[in-house]
């Protein structure tokens, strides 16, 4: 049987996470080690899930913030179930699906113009003439519209 509790060491060598980099996800409290009585970190093995919820989270462009509220939905002092781990997949899809939309908007625009609204190339006058992106705000509003 595989031991409840796992050292800061095992946990970076488990996930490929520095060291370092446990210790500032605790600071900003996605991770909440417990302490031996050594004053040792020792982690639930439920948080090599938790670390790689936050290295998936982080590649998918999802801020700190966003990570914590997620988080913090999950049980302390427990393993989180599967149907915790679903409540969160459940309440991140909606931003998920907005990035894969943002990235399948910008993927096109980026064969032809990116939709800043520049005018700078002569193909500009094609696809925003007489800068009516302009009209909608700053940025390139092709893409984030």
């Amino acid at each position: 049987m595989q031991a409840q509790f796992i050292s800061i060491g095992h946990l970076a060598k488990r996930t490929g996470v520095a060291v370092s980099a446990l210790r500032f996800y605790e600071e900003k409290g996605l991770l909440a080690p417990l302490r031996s009585g050594g004053n040792q970190r020792r982690f639930l093995r439920s948080d090599i899930r938790r670390v790689s919820f936050i290295l998936i989270a982080q590649k998918l462009g999802l801020g700190l913030a966003e990570i914590e509220e997620q988080l913090s939905k999950l049980p302390d002092g427990r393993n989180p179930t599967v149907t915790d781990w679903q409540k969160i997949s459940r309440a991140m899809r909606s931003q998920i699906d907005a990035k894969i939309n943002l990235l399948t908007r910008t993927r096109g625009q980026l064969d032809q113009c990116i939709g800043c609204g520049c005018l700078s190339l002569q193909k500009c006058q094609l696809y925003n003439k007489d800068d009516k992106l302009g009209l909608k705000g700053p940025g390139p509003r092709a893409v984030l519209d």
